[in-house]
Protein backbone atom coordinates (compact mmCIF):
# COMPACT_ATOMS: atom_id res chain seq x y z
CA UNK A 1 0.00 0.00 0.00
CA UNK A 2 1.14 3.34 -1.05
CA UNK A 3 0.85 6.39 1.72
CA UNK A 4 1.88 9.58 1.55
CA UNK A 5 2.65 11.72 4.43
CA UNK A 6 1.72 15.27 3.70
CA UNK A 7 2.34 18.63 5.48
CA UNK A 8 1.99 22.52 4.07
CA UNK A 9 2.96 25.71 5.26
CA UNK A 10 0.60 28.82 4.51
CA UNK A 11 0.25 32.41 4.39
CA UNK A 12 -2.35 32.47 7.09
CA UNK A 13 -5.17 30.61 7.76
CA UNK A 14 -7.78 30.54 5.51
CA UNK A 15 -7.80 30.19 2.06
CA UNK A 16 -11.06 31.64 1.34
CA UNK A 17 -9.65 35.08 2.50
CA UNK A 18 -6.98 34.51 -0.21
CA UNK A 19 -4.27 33.06 1.93
CA UNK A 20 -1.81 30.80 0.05
CA UNK A 21 0.45 27.71 0.29
CA UNK A 22 4.18 28.51 0.58
CA UNK A 23 5.71 24.94 1.03
CA UNK A 24 4.50 21.30 0.54
CA UNK A 25 6.42 18.77 2.28
CA UNK A 26 5.89 14.79 1.70
CA UNK A 27 7.47 11.89 2.48
CA UNK A 28 6.60 8.13 0.87
CA UNK A 29 5.45 5.06 2.56
CA UNK A 30 4.79 1.72 1.59
CA UNK A 31 3.62 -0.89 3.69
CA UNK A 32 4.03 1.13 6.31
CA UNK A 33 7.58 1.99 5.58
CA UNK A 34 9.27 5.34 4.64
CA UNK A 35 11.01 4.54 1.46
CA UNK A 36 13.24 7.26 0.91
CA UNK A 37 11.39 8.94 -1.44
CA UNK A 38 10.46 12.83 -0.45
CA UNK A 39 8.82 16.17 -2.46
CA UNK A 40 9.45 19.13 -1.03
CA UNK A 41 9.40 22.21 -2.36
CA UNK A 42 8.75 26.11 -1.54
CA UNK A 43 5.98 28.52 -3.01
CA UNK A 44 5.76 32.06 -4.14
CA UNK A 45 2.47 33.04 -2.69
CA UNK A 46 2.38 36.10 -4.39
CA UNK A 47 1.17 38.02 -1.45
CA UNK A 48 1.92 39.00 2.23
CA UNK A 49 2.33 36.47 4.93
CA UNK A 50 0.38 36.67 7.99
CA UNK A 51 3.20 38.26 11.29
CA UNK A 52 1.45 35.04 13.25
CA UNK A 53 1.69 32.68 10.43
CA UNK A 54 5.54 33.28 10.27
CA UNK A 55 6.11 33.52 13.94
CA UNK A 56 5.38 29.71 13.75
CA UNK A 57 7.52 28.76 10.36
CA UNK A 58 9.93 31.29 10.09
CA UNK A 59 9.67 31.50 6.46
CA UNK A 60 9.98 34.70 5.26
CA UNK A 61 8.83 36.61 1.68
CA UNK A 62 12.19 37.62 0.94
CA UNK A 63 13.38 34.01 1.08
CA UNK A 64 10.68 33.36 -1.01
CA UNK A 65 10.91 35.90 -3.50
CA UNK A 66 12.85 33.90 -6.40
CA UNK A 67 10.39 30.34 -5.71
CA UNK A 68 8.34 28.86 -8.27
CA UNK A 69 4.66 30.14 -8.09
CA UNK A 70 2.13 27.15 -7.41
CA UNK A 71 0.87 26.61 -11.28
CA UNK A 72 4.37 25.99 -11.91
CA UNK A 73 4.56 23.10 -9.75
CA UNK A 74 1.26 21.62 -9.90
CA UNK A 75 1.47 19.04 -11.96
CA UNK A 76 4.83 17.54 -10.65
CA UNK A 77 3.35 17.21 -7.30
CA UNK A 78 0.02 15.87 -8.66
CA UNK A 79 2.27 13.37 -10.05
CA UNK A 80 3.71 12.48 -6.60
CA UNK A 81 1.05 11.87 -4.74
CA UNK A 82 -1.53 10.59 -7.41
CA UNK A 83 -2.97 7.31 -6.16
CA UNK A 84 -1.63 7.27 -3.06
CA UNK A 85 -3.63 7.19 0.53
CA UNK A 86 -2.79 10.83 2.13
CA UNK A 87 -1.40 11.07 5.54
CA UNK A 88 -2.21 14.22 7.05
CA UNK A 89 -2.80 16.16 10.69
CA UNK A 90 -6.31 18.33 10.47
CA UNK A 91 -6.58 16.71 7.11
CA UNK A 92 -9.17 19.73 6.31
CA UNK A 93 -7.03 22.47 6.67
CA UNK A 94 -4.19 21.10 4.10
CA UNK A 95 -6.71 19.80 1.51
CA UNK A 96 -8.59 23.22 1.81
CA UNK A 97 -5.87 24.86 0.91
CA UNK A 98 -4.28 22.64 -1.51
CA UNK A 99 -7.92 22.72 -3.64
CA UNK A 100 -7.71 26.33 -3.28
CA UNK A 101 -4.74 26.42 -5.38
CA UNK A 102 -6.02 23.63 -7.80
CA UNK A 103 -9.22 25.72 -8.47
CA UNK A 104 -6.72 28.33 -9.35
CA UNK A 105 -5.15 26.94 -11.78
CA UNK A 106 -5.67 27.97 -15.93
CA UNK A 107 -6.08 24.41 -16.79
CA UNK A 108 -7.95 22.09 -14.13
CA UNK A 109 -6.97 19.17 -12.36
CA UNK A 110 -9.54 18.74 -10.21
CA UNK A 111 -9.61 18.43 -6.22
CA UNK A 112 -7.46 16.07 -4.21
CA UNK A 113 -10.06 13.62 -3.77
CA UNK A 114 -10.08 13.16 -7.55
CA UNK A 115 -6.75 11.96 -7.12
CA UNK A 116 -6.10 10.50 -3.72
CA UNK A 117 -7.97 9.40 -0.20
CA UNK A 118 -6.98 10.94 3.18
CA UNK A 119 -6.71 9.64 6.04
CA UNK A 120 -6.79 12.48 8.86
CA UNK A 121 -4.17 11.59 12.16
CA UNK A 122 -6.07 14.08 14.58
CA UNK A 123 -9.27 12.26 14.30
CA UNK A 124 -7.81 8.90 14.89
CA UNK A 125 -5.60 10.42 17.74
CA UNK A 126 -8.61 11.95 19.41
CA UNK A 127 -10.73 8.56 18.89
CA UNK A 128 -7.80 6.63 20.49
CA UNK A 129 -6.65 9.45 23.47
CA UNK A 130 -10.14 11.18 23.97
CA UNK A 131 -9.95 14.59 26.28
CA UNK A 132 -6.03 14.56 25.48
CA UNK A 133 -3.66 17.18 23.94
CA UNK A 134 -3.42 15.55 20.55
CA UNK A 135 -1.23 18.00 18.41
CA UNK A 136 2.26 16.86 16.63
CA UNK A 137 4.02 17.43 19.59
CA UNK A 138 2.02 16.33 21.99
CA UNK A 139 1.83 12.81 20.43
CA UNK A 140 5.79 12.38 19.64
CA UNK A 141 6.08 13.14 24.10
CA UNK A 142 2.91 10.46 23.73
CA UNK A 143 4.73 7.66 21.84
CA UNK A 144 8.53 8.61 22.69
CA UNK A 145 9.48 9.95 19.09
CA UNK A 146 12.27 12.67 19.74
CA UNK A 147 11.44 15.89 17.50
CA UNK A 148 14.17 17.99 19.38
CA UNK A 149 15.03 19.47 15.65
CA UNK A 150 11.66 21.10 15.51
CA UNK A 151 12.15 24.29 16.90
CA UNK A 152 10.16 25.66 14.09
CA UNK A 153 7.64 24.45 12.36
CA UNK A 154 8.51 23.07 8.53
CA UNK A 155 6.29 20.92 6.14
CA UNK A 156 9.01 18.29 4.73
CA UNK A 157 10.45 18.58 8.76
CA UNK A 158 6.59 17.97 9.72
CA UNK A 159 5.85 15.46 7.48
CA UNK A 160 8.62 13.45 8.62
CA UNK A 161 7.46 13.36 12.58
CA UNK A 162 4.47 12.55 11.17
CA UNK A 163 5.42 9.61 9.39
CA UNK A 164 7.13 8.38 12.92
CA UNK A 165 3.93 9.42 15.05
CA UNK A 166 1.57 7.68 12.36
CA UNK A 167 3.56 4.30 12.45
CA UNK A 168 3.80 4.10 16.28
CA UNK A 169 0.09 4.85 16.51
CA UNK A 170 -1.11 2.21 13.81
CA UNK A 171 1.21 -0.41 15.75
CA UNK A 172 -0.35 -1.73 18.72
CA UNK A 173 0.83 -1.52 21.84
CA UNK A 174 3.82 0.45 22.40
CA UNK A 175 4.42 0.85 26.17
CA UNK A 176 4.39 -2.05 28.42
CA UNK A 177 6.11 -0.42 31.32
CA UNK A 178 5.07 2.12 33.54
CA UNK A 179 5.72 5.49 31.60
CA UNK A 180 7.49 3.74 28.77
CA UNK A 181 10.40 4.34 30.30
CA UNK A 182 12.98 1.67 31.77
CA UNK A 183 15.78 1.76 34.11
CA UNK A 184 18.47 4.01 32.60
CA UNK A 185 15.77 6.60 30.75
CA UNK A 186 15.88 4.24 27.91
CA UNK A 187 12.36 3.92 25.77
CA UNK A 188 11.08 0.11 26.07
CA UNK A 189 10.87 0.66 22.06
CA UNK A 190 14.92 1.74 21.97
CA UNK A 191 15.35 -1.80 24.84
CA UNK A 192 13.28 -3.68 22.57
CA UNK A 193 15.47 -2.68 19.23
CA UNK A 194 18.53 -3.14 21.24
CA UNK A 195 17.33 -6.80 21.97
CA UNK A 196 16.17 -7.63 18.48
CA UNK A 197 18.90 -5.97 16.54
CA UNK A 198 21.11 -8.73 15.17
CA UNK A 199 24.41 -9.01 13.81
CA UNK A 200 23.70 -8.92 9.18
CA UNK A 201 27.34 -11.09 9.46
CA UNK A 202 25.97 -13.49 12.02
CA UNK A 203 26.71 -17.17 11.50
CA UNK A 204 23.18 -19.10 9.56
CA UNK A 205 21.61 -21.53 11.67
CA UNK A 206 22.26 -25.14 11.13
CA UNK A 207 19.16 -27.15 9.58
CA UNK A 208 19.51 -30.51 11.46
CA UNK A 209 16.91 -32.90 9.75
CA UNK A 210 15.42 -36.56 10.56
CA UNK A 211 17.57 -39.29 10.46
CA UNK A 212 15.75 -42.00 8.28
CA UNK A 213 16.37 -44.42 11.57
CA UNK A 214 14.47 -41.62 13.58
CA UNK A 215 11.86 -41.03 11.31
CA UNK A 216 11.14 -45.35 11.33
CA UNK A 217 11.13 -45.13 14.82
CA UNK A 218 8.56 -41.90 14.89
CA UNK A 219 6.72 -44.16 12.81
CA UNK A 220 6.95 -47.38 14.33
CA UNK A 221 5.28 -45.34 17.57
CA UNK A 222 2.35 -43.68 16.05
CA UNK A 223 1.40 -47.26 14.49
CA UNK A 224 1.49 -48.37 18.49
CA UNK A 225 -0.21 -45.88 19.53
CA UNK A 226 -3.26 -45.84 16.74
CA UNK A 227 -3.92 -49.35 17.59
CA UNK A 228 -3.94 -49.08 21.15
CA UNK A 229 -6.44 -46.57 20.57
CA UNK A 230 -5.38 -43.34 22.57
CA UNK A 231 -6.99 -40.24 21.59
CA UNK A 232 -5.98 -38.62 24.54
CA UNK A 233 -2.30 -38.38 22.73
CA UNK A 234 -3.27 -36.05 19.76
CA UNK A 235 -3.72 -32.73 19.09
CA UNK A 236 -6.93 -30.54 18.89
CA UNK A 237 -9.74 -32.56 21.81
CA UNK A 238 -8.24 -35.85 21.24
CA UNK A 239 -8.85 -36.11 17.12
CA UNK A 240 -6.61 -38.40 15.77
CA UNK A 241 -5.05 -37.27 12.44
CA UNK A 242 -6.21 -38.65 8.87
CA UNK A 243 -4.12 -41.57 7.90
CA UNK A 244 -1.35 -41.10 6.26
CA UNK A 245 -1.24 -37.96 8.01
CA UNK A 246 1.63 -38.09 9.97
CA UNK A 247 3.92 -38.98 7.00
CA UNK A 248 2.86 -35.51 5.04
CA UNK A 249 4.16 -33.92 8.36
CA UNK A 250 7.64 -35.61 8.23
CA UNK A 251 7.91 -34.45 4.80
Amino acid sequence: MRQIVLDTETTGLDPLQGHKIIEIGCVELIDRRLTGRHYHQYIQPEREIDAGAMEVHGITQEFLKKKPVFSHIAQEFMDFVKGAELIIHNAPFDIGFLDAELASLPHSLGVMKDHCTVLDTLVMARNMHPGRRNNLDALCDRYDINNTSRELHGALLDSEILADVYIAMTSGQTDLALGGQLAGGNSLTQHIEEIIRLDNNRAKLKVVEASAEEIGRHRDWVAKHRAEDQPNIWPHDGLKPMDGQEDQLLQ
